[in-house]
Formats: structure tokens, sequence, C-alpha cells
């Protein structure tokens, strides 16, 4: 009968010495995970606008306007676009294919053709890359007067 209680505490604190493990190696895990996010978060690519909106002005209804949104990769990795949508299909955005480096320079040319518009207008750019966080968005606006 001692044997058998015994064994059972042994077994018994043989179980909670396992488990005492087991949650202590899912905090380290989760603590690595941390550490890992922060890292790549250190060494994502930015992408950094020169300007966040342009102002076209007045233009006349059936007008197109065009214009080149600069910016800068100030991370410290390459920057890789995948997608720049507008908000409506008067909006064309273009971007560069190809990765840009850290430190380069590039732009993303917006065209917006006025026909069917009039009044004030806020066209809505937003960029998807490999960017923390992955959306950013730029605007162009302005006034597209009636034609007489």
């Amino acid at each position: 009968m001692k044997k058998l209680f015994l064994s059972l505490v042994a077994a018994g604190m043989l179980l909670a010495a396992c488990n005492g493990t087991g949650s202590g190696s899912k905090a380290d895990s989760s603590a690595t995970a941390q550490a890992d996010s922060s890292a790549k978060a250190a060494n994502a690519p930015v992408v950094k606008f020169e300007k966040e909106s342009h102002d076209f002005g007045k233009i006349t209804e059936g007008d197109t306007t065009h214009y080149d949104f600069k910016f800068t990769n100030t991370g410290k990795s390459p920057l890789i676009i995948t997608n720049a949508r507008a908000t409506c299909g008067c909006t064309t955005p273009t971007w560069p294919k190809s990765p840009v480096k850290p430190g380069e320079s590039a732009v993303i040319g917006v065209t917006f053709n006025s026909a069917g518009k009039s009044g004030l207008q806020d066209k809505q750019i937003t960029v998807t890359a490999n960017t923390i966080p992955a959306e950013t968005m730029v605007h162009l606006i302005g006034e597209v007067l009636k034609k007489k």
C-alpha cells in the first residue's frame, strides 16, 4: 500500500513538473514570436511620400489631369508594391513593378478623368505593399466645373 501511495505521489509530481515546463515553453515561444515580429518591423520597408495629397485645382468637366506621387523607401529592405487602387474607375494609378531598394525613390502616377463628374472631388488611392501596415493612402483632390 505504501509503495502504491508513493508511486502515485511520484507520478503526480512528474506530471506537475511536465505541465509547468509546458506552460513555460508557451511563454517562451510567445516572447520569441514577439521578438521576431519586432525584428521584422524594424527591417521592413517604409514608404514615405513627399506629399500625401495633391490639389489639382479647378478643371472643366471632361478634362484629364495627372499627378506623380513621389515616394522614397526609407526602410531597410526592398519595397514591393503589389497593388494600387482608386475609389472609382475615373482614377487610374500606375506603380513600379520592380522592387524599390532602401534609399531609392520612385513615383505612383495617378490620372483622373473628369468626364461625367462635377463639384468637389476627393479620389483616394490605396497602395498595398510589403510595409507595416500593408496599406498606405494618398489623395487627389480638386474641383470639376460644369461645361458651359
